[in-house]
Formats: structure tokens, C-alpha cells, sequence
């Protein structure tokens, strides 16, 4: 198998079914859309949202997640100009588009498009849900290409589907990422460890998923929570990372975890504060 080309390789694998991402995060209702509140009370709201945020999901520390992960999934800090961006990379998981890299034949893809769907009926992507049905858990681009490919270009302009894109992201990668490590009393650092696994490798039944990629860890270290320490801990995550990314060819390189997020743990940057400098892919970042 030929290396693909760098932003092929940048994308990642999610084996993952609809119905796994569904038992898995029963407990992260998407907010409706049409039921936000009004100016007043979103700002009170989101207020106490950022005083009770003390890991990843403190804005500034987001805003920081959201560009490291681009920077492997689209060589580009820019993670805003990517909810245009569709492409199939030829992972057998049909397309791959959007700022988290929805996959039709993964299921979350579909979510989304129900999502939009439900919050603007009519939309340009409405008309490709029966296609997207049928697709789901294939490669296959029956009912959809370049007419869905334009639809998708088109729907991404309009602010609903960027909210929608928003609001999947959190629920299916982000949310269950920082309460599992807020659970096992890890900071932004590790919490952004499990947030990067969960994009490339989903969180469903197989060895490589996160879940088996933190029960890999837990056999070599304790967490925090359970006593013990947390660098000590963070190694062996990522060293489980490493060897299910590896599982792979078009994973087997790991620079993201080796040339990034081991960069800010030998520093001990459990924190994720900037100024922060890492490679992906051999091409070097900065955030100030």
C-alpha cells in the first residue's frame, strides 16, 4: 500500500457504528437548535459554562484542541475553513468531510446530515438522506457523488450547518473525551490525549478504539484518579495510541503523538499552556 498523499494521511480511521456512537453517548443530548435561549440568558448561560470549565473545555483551551487536531487532520491550524471539506481518502469509510471528519459510511456523517435536517428541513443536503441510509457502514458513494459533493460545499456556508458540525463534534468526540479524563483526574493535556484518539480511532468495540486503548493503558499504569501518577500514566497512553495507530499503514505515522503531544508531556505542559511548538508530519506549528 502506497503512502498516501499528506492530507490523506492526516485524516484518520474511525471504526466505529452508528448504533455504538449511540450506546456510547446516550448521556450527550445535542441542545436543539431551535431552543436557544434568548440573548440574556445564553449569556448568563454560557458564563457559568466557562466558570465551571477547568480543563479542555475552558474556550481557550478548546480553541487550542481544535487547531492541534487540525494541524494532523489538515495541515492547517485554520479548523473554521475546514467544514467545507469533503473528500473520499480511500480508508474504505466512504466520504470524509467537515471540521471532525464525518464519515458517510461511519454513521456520523448521517447524524449530522438528520441533525441539519431536523433544525432546517429543505436544506441542500435534505434530499441525500435516503442515500446516506443506505450507504452507512460501506464505502460506497451509490445515491450521493458530485451532486452531494456540491450540496455539502453549499450547506457548509450556511451558519446552521457550522452549528450542526459544532454541536456533533461535541457530543460524539469532545464531551465524552473530557469527562472520561476528568473522570480518571487528568488534566487539559491528558484530557486532550483522549480527545485525539477518539477522532482518529472512535470509541466502539474494537481493539483500537479508545476504550481499548485506555484499558491497554490501565494495565501498565494507574490513573490519578486511581493514585497514581499522572505523567507516569500519560506515557502509557500514549504508548497504547501509538501501538493501535500502528495497526495500520495509513496511521503508521505517529508524529502526532511522538513529535506533538509527547513534546508537551516531556515538558510537563500538563496544562496545555502556550506558547506551545510541535511538528506533524515533519511540518512545524506554533500557538503563542
Amino acid at each position: 500500500m502506497n503512502t498516501p498523499h499528506r492530507r490523506t494521511t492526516a485524516r484518520r480511521t474511525r471504526i466505529v457504528s452508528r448504533s455504538l456512537l449511540g450506546l456510547a453517548l446516550v448521556a450527550m443530548p445535542v441542545t436543539a437548535y431551535a431552543a436557544t435561549p434568548h440573548h440574556g440568558a445564553q449569556q448568563s448561560q454560557q458564563s457559568q459554562q466557562a466558570a465551571a470549565a477547568t480543563g479542555l473545555d475552558d474556550p481557550a483551551k478548546k480553541e487550542i484542541a481544535m487547531k492541534l487536531v487540525s494541524s494532523a487532520e489538515n495541515s492547517s491550524l485554520d479548523w473554521k475553513a475546514q467544514y467545507k471539506y469533503i473528500e473520499d481518502i480511500g480508508d474504505g469509510r466512504g466520504y470524509t468531510a467537515g471540521i471532525i471528519g464525518f464519515c458517510s459510511g461511519t454513521g456520523d456523517m448521517l447524524d449530522l446530515v438528520e441533525l441539519y435536517t431536523d433544525r432546517v428541513p429543505g436544506n441542500a443536503l435534505a434530499k441525500y438522506l435516503p442515500a446516506l441510509r443506505k450507504v452507512d457502514g460501506t464505502d460506497s458513494h451509490s445515491g450521493l457523488g458530485s451532486g452531494f459533493v456540491s450540496a455539502w460545499k453549499t450547506a457548509a456556508k450556511d451558519t446552521a450547518f457550522q452549528t450542526a458540525q459544532n454541536d456533533e463534534r461535541d457530543r460524539v468526540y469532545f464531551n465524552p473525551a473530557v469527562k472520561q479524563g476528568k473522570t480518571d483526574g487528568i488534566g487539559t493535556l491528558g484530557q486532550f490525549a483522549y480527545y485525539d484518539a477518539i477522532v482518529m480511532h472512535g470509541d466502539g468495540g474494537d481493539s483500537t478504539s479508545f476504550s481499548s486503548i485506555r484499558k491497554r493503558a490501565l494495565a501498565k499504569a494507574k490513573t490519578p484518579a486511581q493514585g497514581g501518577n499522572e505523567t507516569t500514566y500519560l506515557n502509557a497512553f500514549l504508548d497504547a495510541r501509538v501501538w493501535a495507530m500502528q495497526q495500520e499503514e495509513a496511521h503508521s505515522d505517529t508524529s502526532r503523538v511522538d513529535t506533538e503531544q509527547r513534546v508537551f508531556l516531556k515538558a510537563g505542559n500538563l496544562n496545555l499552556n502556550p506558547p506551545l511548538d510541535w511538528k506533524v508530519y515533519g511540518d512545524p506549528y506554533h500557538i503563542g
